[in-house]
């Protein structure tokens, strides 16, 4: 499956985005997509998790209550709806597919990074 993530861009501090992952190749059927963030100098850290198939969501802590991940399966697309942004959340975004877990090992396709960048 091939992977395109956009939406990124420079927002103050308190605003919106939404990220957008589009899959291509094949339907997701039984993957699960997660959206991960990598800030300069720092690990890429997972941010949020949805089954295709269940629906089932999961987030880091610090995206609790200000995101909300869903899905169009019409569209075979996964979004990241990101509110109440802040400076800390400035990073490359990266949508991977793959299995239910929390960490990039458990994810075999990933799409190019789309930078959001938060000032204060």
């Amino acid at each position: 499956v091939q992977l395109q993530a956009s939406g990124g861009g420079l927002v103050q501090a308190g605003g919106s985005l939404r990220l957008s992952c589009a899959a291509s190749g094949r339907t997701l059927g039984s993957y699960t997509v997660g959206w991960f963030r990598q800030a300069p100098g720092k690990t890429r850290e997972f941010v949020a998790r949805i089954g295709w198939n269940t629906g089932i969501t999961s987030y880091t802590d610090s995206a609790k209550g200000r995101f909300t991940i869903s899905r169009d399966n019409a569209r075979n697309t996964v979004y990241l709806q990101m509110n109440s942004l802040k400076p800390e959340d400035t990073a490359s975004y990266y949508c991977a597919a793959g299995r239910w877990g929390t960490t990039p090992s458990s994810y075999d396709s990933w799409g190019q990074g789309t930078l959001v960048t938060v000032s204060s």
